[in-house]
């Protein structure tokens, strides 16, 4: 891939926010945390003073980084001694909130820095769909909730913001395209990067063996709420047929294909692969206590932190355009009322992958 690619997940235009909403994106941690924690104590271990080095791929502010980092660095001071450094490498685009990421590790109690004194922590900007560390100098790989963003949108989708649920043929193909080069990318440059024997563990969106990309309510009442913007003047025709979300969801097929047909890619095999639905902890929480609004207003907290940045993009002014602020009030606002009026479940398909370098 070209160095002039530009990956563009969102970030979020308010760290508390996003900070917040992505405590959904929690759902199928735990097993992806597992998955860790065996890696770890697998993963060849280089003698000291060559520190232990855990790279975690597209860390946002670094909230869902922390359990997963912690309970790695904790199985890997049960193989080696209480002062042999570990330095973990946090990634992201460039335009990611780096201050507020640099403060969740340094204030968050669960942060490692905190539980582990010879822990050192350090970030880079950069697309991981390029190579962002010497080759054969990581050990343990993390990755969450980041490898469906695209490095860029292929085209322009006129019927929907989510290719998904497009019913353009044209489009459908090139986002599918372009995901399977991006994750090509994606192993080729982790495959450099890891030591020989060492282990990436991926937690991403999925399609399962129904078919379904999920989400379905939230994408309904998102086109809804876009709509009614359009019909009020305050986003113009023009500007919604230039929204979409640069995110695909990948098959069991998809994720393998780079692997066939002998199983090895780059030096990497699959060591694990599980495709699988999370729970809706904001629909479990409605069940509980039958607090429609609250059940709407945390789907449309998500969205905004999650899909607004992208969408208010394509503005005429971009994210600065004037309107933002109230575009994304509004939207956020129609998002909530709808799913408050009528709530039901969100099928969350997930994958979750461990990919090891060969030994040498």
């Amino acid at each position: 891939m070209p160095e002039s690619s530009v990956v563009v997940r969102p970030e979020p235009m308010e760290s508390a926010t996003y900070t917040q909403s992505s405590r959904l994106q929690a759902a199928g941690l735990e097993p992806a945390i597992a998955l860790l924690e065996r890696a770890a104590a697998e993963v060849p271990l280089p003698a000291p003073p060559q520190p232990i080095a855990i790279a975690d791929y597209g860390a946002a502010t670094g909230h869902n980084s922390l359990k997963p980092i912690s309970a790695a660095i904790d199985v890997l001071r049960g193989r080696t001694r209480h002062d042999h450094a570990i330095l973990v490498a946090h990634t992201d685009v460039p335009d990611n909130d780096f201050t507020a990421l640099f403060q969740t590790l340094g204030e968050d109690p669960d942060s490692y820095v905190h539980r582990d004194t010879a822990s050192f922590a350090s970030a880079i900007g950069r697309s991981f769909y390029l190579q962002l560390l010497p080759s054969k100098t990581i050990n343990l790989g993390w990755t969450s909730w980041a490898v469906q963003w695209l490095s860029r949108a292929p085209v322009e989708i006129h019927d929907h913001v989510q290719v998904a649920y497009s019913d353009d043929a044209k489009a459908r193909a090139a986002y599918a395209q372009q995901a399977a080069a991006d994750w090509q990318d994606f192993l080729a440059f982790r495959g450099r990067e890891l030591c020989p024997g060492g282990r990436l563990v991926v937690l991403t969106m999925a399609i399962g063996d129904d078919g379904e990309f999920g989400y379905r309510p939230l994408n309904d009442a998102l086109m809804a709420g876009l709509g009614t913007l359009v019909r009020e003047g305050l986003v113009h025709r023009d500007e919604l047929l230039r929204m979409a979300i640069p995110a695909v969801a990948r098959s069991e097929k998809d994720f393998r294909a780079p692997f066939a047909p002998r199983g090895q890619f780059e030096g990497l095999t699959i060591d694990h692969l599980d495709v699988f639905n999370a729970e809706d902890r904001f629909w479990h929480r409605y069940q509980s206590d039958g607090d429609a609004d609250a059940f709407g207003a945390q789907w449309a907290a998500f969205a905004r932190a999650a899909l607004f940045p992208t969408l208010a993009a394509a503005l005429d002014g971009g994210p600065g355009d004037p309107r933002s602020a109230e575009f994304i009030e509004q939207l956020e606002a129609a998002i909530a009322e709808q799913l408050s009026t009528a709530p039901e479940p969100m099928q969350i398909p997930l994958a979750s992958l461990v990919v090891a370098k060969q030994e040498s």
